[in-house]
Order: structure tokens, then C-alpha cells, then sequence
């Protein structure tokens, strides 16, 4: 869910990129590990090309691959489904397509989960 301005459209992006190499989960792990605020560049273009080659992926096939804006459209598309379907923020928690309001809230989450298998 890219919604916080550039750098998490970029940031969005590059784990895509990083995903063409199998690395998706271990990018994710850097960018957490590496946030910053938002938009105070911490998710430069510059700095999301560090990362990949701190995890050591194919730096050309990743920089071309961010470069190219190969997965804009697919975040802009998954943003706007996002928020098509009321996602306000992340995380955002839905049970069998229902969008759960307080889905951190173990209570609320389980309740939800039981009623969808039918315990309630």
C-alpha cells in the first residue's frame, strides 16, 4: 500500500524488483530495517539501490528494473484497489474479503476468524 508519497512508491517498486531475484522477504527486512520518516529520504532511489546491493542481488538488473518503472502500474493498481476496498493504513486486515476495523486487536480478529468458519 503506497500511499505516503514517492518514497513508498519506490520503495514499493523495488521490492518488486528485488522479488524478480526470489529476494522479496529479505528486502522487505532491509527496508524496515532502514526506515527513516517519511519522505525525508530515507527511500531514495539511490538509497533503495544501496540496499540491493548491501543483500547482494544483481545491482544492474535491479537498477534497471527501478530505473524502468517496470512495476509502477502494478503498485498504482494495488493502491487504488487498496483503497477502493478501504484501506486507510497499513496493516490493514480482512477476513474472507471483509474489511476487519481494530484487525491488530487479537480479540476483534478472532472473533471475526470464528465467525467466518462458522463457530459463532
Amino acid at each position: 500500500m503506497a500511499f505516503v508519497g514517492n518514497e513508498s512508491v519506490w520503495a514499493a517498486e523495488a521490492t518488486e524488483c528485488a522479488n524478480e531475484q526470489g529476494r522479496f522477504w529479505d528486502y522487505y527486512a532491509k527496508l524496515f530495517e532502514k526506515q527513516g520518516g517519511e519522505n525525508v529520504g530515507a527511500f531514495s532511489k539511490e538509497n533503495l539501490q544501496r540496499f540491493a546491493a548491501d543483500l547482494g542481488l544483481d545491482t544492474a538488473q535491479f537498477s534497471q528494473c527501478l530505473a524502468a518503472g517496470t512495476y509502477t502500474s502494478k503498485v498504482q493498481q494495488e493502491t487504488a484497489e487498496g483503497r477502493q476496498k478501504g484501506v486507510r493504513g497499513t496493516p490493514t486486515v480482512f477476513v474472507n474479503g471483509q474489511l476487519i476495523e481494530g484487525g491488530s486487536d487479537y480479540r476483534l480478529l478472532r472473533s471475526a476468524v470464528e465467525s467466518a468458519v462458522g463457530r459463532r
